[in-house]
């Protein structure tokens, strides 16, 4: 399974997966968690399936640089079975088995912060993150100040339409709402993804977003799906639908559309603006090698490191820098590689403009109470309530 297939399966279990344990709730103090500590010559580190080379060239390149010896396992299948499997360990005090992980900005990154569930980052061991990450990875509204994390890979929800049906170019999530497109639109089931379409649609920025911004968005949500334009609510299905006509337009995911649909299928950032999701690497507060994790995270920021999982993943990196990589190793290149790197380099799905990062937004950060009602919000439209 692709790591977007997997992410999304949570549906509507997004909220209510590990409720049941809280514990902790104080802040941890930077400056006494790293004093003292150093590396141990050992990580562990936990990952969703798909996101490094089936060879694992890029962790064997960094034990052979960093002499650390490298557990990689790929344990993460959803956020919301994650949280509750590492909860009650973190409350407790006690270790994950892991050192560094991976997850998605949203409700149980947020809750992990709050609960004082990870570590913050010692930045004066993160230069290459400082060097070389791009602008819009630093300091993002949901870890202000990289405190706790940094990116791993990103992705954006734009548009993606089907340019056999539609013979004009779209640039608008008002498309999503033309009764000319009525029954040929498909819309996201996931609560964040469609809260913050409907948003975009008002000129509200989901960041900065209230109560009654929501309601307003999903009161324009039911007034597009009561008027019949929506053909359904996707989660992954889409993609086969955008490719074969059975929709016109649909909200979408850059990587899907990149990998899996077909030639005649565009994906687009909306003028009113488009969701960037990111993977982040962070490091939980009871790890025994942390010092290791941060090694590895800043290690992956040096253009050079980072370019060979750029070209397997095909989500976004965070090191612009990636790009001329990757572009050199298509010039050096032969035959169907050569095209495939060729395709990476000069997509914007992989490498977006400057224009298109400037329109995207991440979810809002909600607390446990704000996300409970945010998601009754959202999948009332979806359940034809």
């Amino acid at each position: 399974m692709r790591r977007r297939d997997v992410l999304r399966l949570a549906g509507a279990g997004l909220v209510l997966a590990g409720c049941g344990v809280e514990g902790r709730g104080e802040p941890v103090d930077g400056g006494e968690f790293w004093s003292g500590k150093s590396r141990n010559g050992r990580l562990r580190w936990a990952n969703w399936p798909g996101y490094m080379q089936d060879d694992r060239a890029t962790i064997e390149a960094f034990e052979a640089d960093s002499g650390v010896e490298v557990t990689y396992r790929e344990v993460i299948q959803e956020m919301g079975p994650w949280f509750g499997k590492i909860q009650a360990p973190l409350a407790a005090g006690q270790s994950i088995g892991f050192d560094l992980m991976v997850m998605t900005n949203g409700i149980h990154l947020e809750r992990c912060r709050r609960l004082g569930y990870l570590a913050p980052l010692d930045h004066g061991r993160l230069t290459n993150f400082a060097a070389h990450a791009g602008p819009g990875f630093k300091d993002p509204s949901y870890d202000p100040g990289n405190e706790f994390t940094v990116p791993y890979q990103a992705g954006i929800t734009g548009i993606a339409y089907n340019t056999r049906y539609v013979d004009e170019e779209v640039t608008s999530i008002a498309q999503l709402f033309d009764a000319r497109y009525k029954g040929r639109v498909g819309m996201m089931s996931d609560s964040q993804e469609l809260g913050n379409f409907g948003m975009f649609h008002l000129g509200i920025d989901p960041e900065k977003s209230t109560r009654a911004d929501w309601e307003r968005a999903a009161g324009k949500l039911r007034e597009q799906r009561d008027s019949g334009i929506v053909r359904k609510y996707y989660e992954q299905n889409y993609v086969d639908a955008v490719s074969k006509g059975d929709v016109w337009l649909t909200m979408a995911w850059s990587g899907d559309v990149y990998s899996l649909t077909s030639p005649d299928v565009r994906f687009v950032v909306p003028e009113e603006g488009g969701t960037i999701w990111t993977d982040n690497l962070c490091v939980p507060v009871t790890a025994e090698n942390p010092v290791d994790a941060l090694a590895l995270m800043d290690w992956l920021y040096v253009p050079e490191n980072n370019a060979p999982l750029t070209e397997f993943v095909n989500y976004i990196t965070p090191v612009p820098e990636v790009r001329g990589i990757v572009a050199g190793h298509a010039a050096a290149a032969t035959g169907e590689r050569k095209e495939d790197l060729t395709r990476l380099s000069e997509s914007p799905l992989v490498f977006p403009s400057g224009d298109d990062m400037a329109r995207l937004r991440h979810y809002r950060r909600l607390s446990q109470e704000e996300a409970a009602v945010y998601q009754k919000t959202f999948q009332a439209v979806v359940r034809g309530a």
